[in-house]
């Protein structure tokens, strides 16, 4: 069996998950190849499944993205498939969970052609763009750097970009981000992330921002937060979650969902990556013929 992990030519070499998948393919007996989602060059119908990996820099130019999506579709399988990275690559599913239910960070979207200062007020707040990934053009604020903040939401907006604001949860301060990974629809292991965006920081302007990493043992209330983000799902279970949670007076709370290429810190589970191998070898033996979007 034959599998293309698609990475991209911007994030060759920076994805430390790769050498503990690469390994457990090879103990499972797959032949896998990294690949550059990016490189015109490759014949992805050669290969039994393609498996999104860090294909980092997608949100730079989603629709190149979304039309190699569909046509890698339409020539073998891909995973997770297309329907949940067209629903997953804009941040609009957050407003789809919290009608669903589920706790989320509480979010408020403008579009272009909106008034960019129409958002509410913050003591402390984070502006980003709706489709964006690492905390590329994510800024937190002070309520007396609204100004700021609104030049910020003026640049997106102009630039035809849906922006997102949400209030700054101070907790994940002292008590860092939980992001609990599930492979196959059940939770597999979880890491904290210290806080990324900084008080008076700049936007990173590099692939992604640097990341404080260690492991986790997920709370009770974070594995039920999480399941429940994951029940809410309009899909099918995804072969690979990562629930990203902030900690909130009320609960964890769900800041973001990923599920097209995220890190997924094998180092932190035993035996993940050859967990998650072993699910794609069986969604591969039962999957019906690719095709079709």
């Amino acid at each position: 069996m034959r599998i293309a992990i698609a990475s991209a030519i911007a994030a060759w070499g920076l994805d430390d998950d790769l050498p503990p998948l690469l390994d457990a393919c090879s103990r499972a007996g797959l032949h896998a190849e990294v690949l550059a989602w990016d490189d015109a060059t490759v014949s992805w119908r050669r290969f039994d499944a393609v498996l999104l990996r860090s294909t980092w820099d997608y949100c730079e130019r989603l629709p190149a993205f979304l039309d190699w999506c569909i046509d890698v579709a339409e020539q073998t399988r891909l995973f997770n498939p297309l329907e949940i990275v067209r629903w997953n690559c804009d941040k609009h599913y957050l407003a789809k969970l919290a009608e669903a239910g589920v706790p989320t960070v509480p979010s408020e979207f403008l579009e272009p052609g909106d008034d960019p200062a129409g958002f509410a007020e913050h003591g402390e707040f984070v502006v980003k763009p709706a489709v964006g990934a690492g905390s590329r053009d994510a800024q937190r604020y002070l309520h007396d750097e609204r100004g700021r903040a609104i030049e910020h939401t003026r640049r997106l907006l102009d630039a035809g970009r849906s922006v997102l604001v949400q209030p700054y949860l101070a907790g994940v301060d002292e008590r860092g981000e939980t992001a609990v990974i599930f492979i196959d629809g059940h939770d597999s292991h979880a890491i904290r992330k210290g806080p990324l965006l900084a008080r008076g920081g700049a936007a990173t302007n590099h692939l992604f921002a640097p990341e404080a990493i260690r492991p986790r043992v997920a709370s009770e209330i974070e594995l039920e937060t999480a399941r429940r983000v994951v029940e809410a799902l309009p899909f099918a279970r995804p072969l690979y979650a990562r629930v990203d949670l902030l900690p909130s007076a009320d609960g964890p709370r769900l800041l973001e969902l990923e599920l097209i290429e995220p890190s997924l810190f094998f180092h932190a589970g035993k035996d993940a990556a050859d967990r998650l191998v072993a699910a794609l070898v069986a969604r591969i033996k039962t999957t019906g013929a690719p095709g079709g979007h």
